[in-house]
């Protein structure tokens, strides 16, 4: 009989404070693996921050020994209709959608390991800081199930050929190297990981959250845009941006030499 993983408390812990939330999976005795109830439980939380105007950047971390081990294969090992998958890969699909749909920047902070789904779940973020022996793969060849769905964001983080090597190789890939391909921005000793996203979370934070907000849509809406329609699209954008009370404020504030008082607007 598969073995059964439980954990006390919610599956999503949430902590909030100077404008910066911290969303931790909680599913430490699984390796926070994805189970429907606990990416439902993400999808709800990212919908709830995404129109908390409080918060203005989201730093996203796993509890226990690693950020994600990917899905959750005692759930899947237990399931036998096509239902049940059906459901599982549209929920997770509808997770990475919420991350990268949400107006708010999401920095994921990384210990030990993010595989499957859970290197998924960092490529989605925005952001990515990882501990210094902190590994990464997309392993789903190694059992029979190709890692079709994490190709999705990895395809969109890393170059072709690097994406088709975690792939088609399945092996771990270590915190270093992971900077080097582009999947995390920093690479930092275990014990300076909390700092180092929180230090990045606190400069974002200080900036306007509706140039923040207008900036991410922009840059997920260009990016797979032919040259001159990326361009078109992004004049319209820069001239909606120029246009707007933080952006007269912050150009007036430069000039002056002071401190821009942001509106959100």
């Amino acid at each position: 009989m598969a073995k059964t993983f439980t954990d006390p408390g919610p599956v999503v812990l949430r902590k909030q404070d100077n404008g910066i939330c911290r969303l931790t999976i909680n599913r430490p005795r699984s390796y926070n693996s994805l189970s429907i109830e606990c990416m439902e439980a993400l999808i709800g939380a990212f919908a709830s921050l995404s129109a908390d105007p409080a918060v203005h950047v989201v730093i996203l971390a796993g509890a226990g020994k690693g950020f994600c081990a990917g899905h959750d294969l005692t759930e899947m090992c237990r399931a036998t209709e096509q239902s049940f998958f059906e459901k599982t890969f549209q929920t997770c699909s509808k997770l990475m959608l919420s991350i990268t749909g949400s107006p708010k920047p999401v920095i994921a902070k990384v210990h030990g390991i993010a595989t499957a789904a859970g290197c998924q779940l960092v490529a989605s973020c925005d952001l990515a800081v990882a501990e210094e022996n902190a590994a990464f793969a997309t392993p789903g060849v190694n059992i029979g199930l190709f890692c079709s769905t994490p190709m999705v964001a990895l395809s969109r983080n890393v170059a072709r050929k690097h994406a088709m090597e975690m792939l088609l190789a399945g092996d771990l890939i270590p915190a270093r190297r992971a900077y080097e391909m582009g999947l995390v921005n920093r690479v930092v000793p275990l014990e300076e990981l909390d700092q180092a996203a929180l230090a990045l979370a606190e400069k974002i934070a200080s900036k306007s959250p509706a140039t923040l907000k207008i900036g991410k849509k922009a840059f997920y809406d260009q990016i797979d845009k032919d040259l001159p329609s990326a361009y078109e699209y992004c004049s319209r954008v820069m001239v909606e941006n120029m246009m707007s009370p933080d952006a007269r404020e912050g150009i007036a504030a430069f000039m002056e030499k002071r401190t821009p008082i942001w509106r959100g607007k």
